[in-house]
């Protein structure tokens, strides 16, 4: 009987205890959770942070192009290295960006010494302190006679004279610019336009209104020794939490201020048509668009679709993200996209190779890569080929014409001079 009494006392001890260290666990577990809720993981990778301070120049990042237009390092001759610090993506990223915002201002030159365009800003009616945007045209754009050729590139980080920042990075200028595009048409006669419709808004930095402290007139109302006993208590937490896991490089918050009339890629599309395009003396128009400038081009279309028959009588499509539902376009506009349009997609088969097109607006054939960024320059060659096939026909018919005329008009004085 004592021995069971004694066995009872035991076990009653042992659940006793368990349920003091269940307590314990569980108090532990609720503060660790507590903790964990206040951390933000994407901030705590972030603690060891190098600052965001990175090169302004080229020669600074110790990388220039080469004779083949590839950036290589200067000392090492090696291609650029995105993951120079390992474990920091975004540092990495940042410098990465940092990098390609200098290839723009780069490519910026080489259109203007290069190739000998001019900046043209927008709105044309811009005031002083306005947000601009700009593009950049040959000195013949609005008085070739001829032709005239329009570039729209895709969206994102994207600036005039690019079709894609890695491209121009990783590969060579070539396929990640249009300069050949510009060279190749100007020296076939083509006036230029290189339109910007990723440039649509400027971006300042937003003031700090964030205050620690509280409202002016809570801090009017509240005593000064509350008000000191808070701030002490605030500070303290704050500095215990950050010397265990660090404050990360905080962002400036930012915010756009559209370009007016350019504010989205179609709106500055339409602009430019317009008060550029529209008023060239270039009797035929050809367009080359890609990925979402091929949208933006088919946007146009339903703004100024008569206009856009009239003048137009080529486009070159790379990967486009046009979809003649979703943007409604009309059955007229699909069929003259099915007759003047040809789109270059991403395709293992080769390229030129025709395609089976999944909606009734325009062929499409292989641009022989499967790389989205590669479809423009993979198919250079055949949408020169196409737009001069397109010329060749169009002289023909205008000789047939002038053929005819003639022949009419020898004819009819043939007619008069037997009636004599």
């Amino acid at each position: 009987m004592l021995l069971g009494r004694g066995a009872s006392l035991l076990i009653l001890w042992i659940v006793i205890t368990m349920a003091q260290v269940s307590q314990e666990d569980r108090e532990k577990t609720t503060a660790l959770k507590d903790l964990l809720s206040r951390i933000d993981l994407d901030e705590l990778m972030k603690k060891d942070e190098p600052p965001f301070s990175f090169p302004k120049t080229l020669e600074e990042f110790e990388y220039a192009f080469n004779e083949n237009g590839q950036l290589r390092h200067i000392r090492t001759g090696d291609p650029f290295v995105f993951n120079a610090r390992e474990d920091l993506h975004r540092w990495n990223q940042k410098r990465y960006e940092a990098l390609g915002e200098i290839i723009t201002q780069y490519v910026y030159e080489l259109l203007e010494t290069q190739c000998n365009m001019t900046r043209v800003y927008l709105p044309v009616d811009a005031q002083e302190e306005e947000p601009t945007s700009f593009i950049y045209v040959t000195d013949d754009a609005l008085s070739n006679p001829s032709k005239l050729l329009v570039l729209i590139q895709g969206s994102g980080v994207v600036r005039a004279g690019q079709w894609a920042r890695r491209l121009i990075i990783n590969q060579d200028l070539d396929s990640g610019t249009q300069i050949p595009f510009i060279t190749r048409a100007m020296e076939e006669g083509y006036g230029v336009m290189v339109l910007n419709p990723n440039e649509n808004f400027l971006e300042i930095e937003k003031p700090d209104r964030s205050s620690p402290l509280g409202s002016p007139d809570e801090l009017l109302d509240e005593p000064a020794e509350k008000k000191e006993r808070k701030d002490d208590k605030e500070a303290n937490k704050k500095k215990e939490f950050y010397e265990k896991y660090r404050n990360p490089q905080k962002e400036a918050e930012t915010e756009r201020i559209p370009v007016r009339d350019n504010g989205s890629s179609e709106d500055h599309v339409l602009y430019v048509w317009d008060h550029f395009v529209s008023r060239a003396a270039a009797k035929n128009v050809f367009i080359i668009a890609h990925s979402y400038g091929g949208l933006s081009f088919v946007e146009l279309m339903n703004q100024r679709e008569f206009e856009v028959k009239n003048r137009v009588c080529a486009v070159a499509l790379t990967d486009s993200a046009h979809n003649i539902w979703l943007q409604e376009t009309t059955k007229t506009t699909q069929d003259w996209m099915q007759q003047n349009c040809c789109n270059w997609v991403s395709s293992p088969e080769p390229l030129d190779t025709p395609l089976d097109s999944m909606l009734p607006d325009c062929p499409r054939v292989s641009a022989g890569t499967e790389k989205h960024e590669l479809t423009s320059w993979m198919s250079f060659d055949s949408i020169f080929r196409f737009f001069n096939e397109v010329v060749e026909a169009l002289e023909y018919e205008e000789s047939q014409e002038t053929s005819n005329i003639v022949t009419t008009r020898s004819g009819a004085h043939k007619s008069k001079h037997q009636d004599l």
